[in-house]
């Protein structure tokens, strides 16, 4: 891989921190505050759907810098990722459901479901992280 495509991976790597740092801070909310706040709604609708964004312009620059099979949409970006033992079976689905949400977000977004956003934002914020645990591990083992 080359030095420009592991910086720009860096970078997203970096802002997927930050997204997830932000979010963390609000975690505390019960599901009523959430569903009051409409500025918090929004904050934790964007800042989800930029950081499933992050993930997938990482996987796009692994694939693309590899020569990896083409994907043929989002969803399919972590399909190939995990064809190359880069991400783990049991992480497959959940990065999955996190691309089927992206495009719900950006193009559906009359139908966001509160309460489906409010368990992503309570729940599974780990997923986050261990696909960035996976993306790193495979960086570190290009470069041995």
């Amino acid at each position: 891989m080359s030095s420009d495509t592991d910086l720009i991976i860096e970078e997203r790597l970096r802002l997927l921190r930050e997204y997830l740092r932000d979010l963390r801070a609000e975690q505390d909310v019960t599901f009523d505050q959430y569903r009051e706040d409409k500025k918090l709604r929004r904050f934790v609708e964007r800042t989800l759907q930029i950081a499933v964004e992050a993930c997938l312009d990482i996987g796009n620059h692994i694939i693309a810098s590899e020569g990896f099979r083409y994907p043929e949409d989002n969803k399919d970006i972590f399909q190939v990722l995990h064809e190359e033992g880069i991400i783990s079976d049991e992480l497959l689905p959940q990065l999955i459901k996190m691309a089927g949400f992206r495009n719900i977000m950006v193009h559906d977004y009359a139908r966001i479901d509160d309460a489906v956003v409010y368990g992503i934002l309570k729940k599974r914020l780990g997923d986050f992280d261990e696909y960035a645990r996976a993306i790193v591990t495979y960086l570190e083992s290009q470069h041995e």
